[in-house]
């Protein structure tokens, strides 16, 4: 199991494929992906990586995060985030990653948080048809109408659709073909909508129901060191 990257969302766009067919994506983009920190079996009981994405003024960080990234000898970051993955996909601490880690055509998950839309009602978030526009009802239109029963049990019952704070939840597409992927400018093209409004930080990590590529870098995609 290989880390994932960090990644913000800049929009959608579309591509023509080889037989002109038209594929809608996603363009994330992938900034000072880091290590910040590993965790190793011997010293915290599991294996993971600790990334951190797009740099940020030291003035902006508390000083006990300022301590964490100066530890690793690393640019204070505006995200991080923590992957598991196996003994042998373990990076260095100050490693950075590229969007060569991913390869076209393979499937990947991204997670994000979802818009928020506010307090909204039973019609718009649970698509419920409401009362009647005639017949009696008056003013109630777009109500729920009843949510519980008569004497036995008495209550509402847990989880009943009701109106309350629609969106803001962290929901992750499974299986998103990676259509593109342009390690000039850092993007990775992924067909298909993901969570969260444009800028939004997101996740990209290999499926975990599809098998990985032959040629996909292990540990991991790391970006060359510029000599001198």
């Amino acid at each position: 199991m290989r880390t994932g990257l960090i990644a913000q969302k800049l929009g959608m766009s579309r591509i023509f494929d080889a037989n002109g067919k038209h594929v809608p994506v996603t363009v994330l983009k992938v900034d000072n992906c880091q290590v910040v920190a590993v965790q190793t079996k011997e010293k915290n009981g599991y294996t993971s990586v600790q990334l951190g994405a797009v740099n940020k003024k030291a003035s902006r960080v508390g000083k006990a995060e300022r301590g964490h990234f100066a530890k690793a000898k690393v640019e204070p970051k505006q995200k991080v985030v923590e992957f598991r993955v196996d003994e042998k996909h373990l990076l260095e601490v100050g490693a950075e990653l590229c969007v060569s880690h991913f390869v076209p055509g393979q499937w990947v998950d991204v997670t994000g948080v979802t818009i928020g839309r506010g307090f909204q009602g039973v019609m718009k978030r649970w698509n419920f048809s409401g009362l009647r526009a005639t017949h009696g009802v008056s003013v109630s239109h777009r109500s729920a109408g009843s949510t519980g029963m008569r004497q036995d049990p008495g209550r509402v019952f847990k989880n009943k659709k009701m109106a309350g704070h629609m969106g803001n939840k962290s929901r992750t597409m499974l299986n998103l073909r990676v259509i593109a992927v342009e390690a000039e400018h850092g993007l990775v093209m992924v067909e298909g909508a993901v969570p969260g409004h444009k800028g939004s930080w997101v996740t990209v990590k290999d499926a975990v129901k599809k098998k990985l590529p032959k040629d996909a870098p292990s540990p991991a995609g790391l970006k060359a060191k510029k000599e001198g």
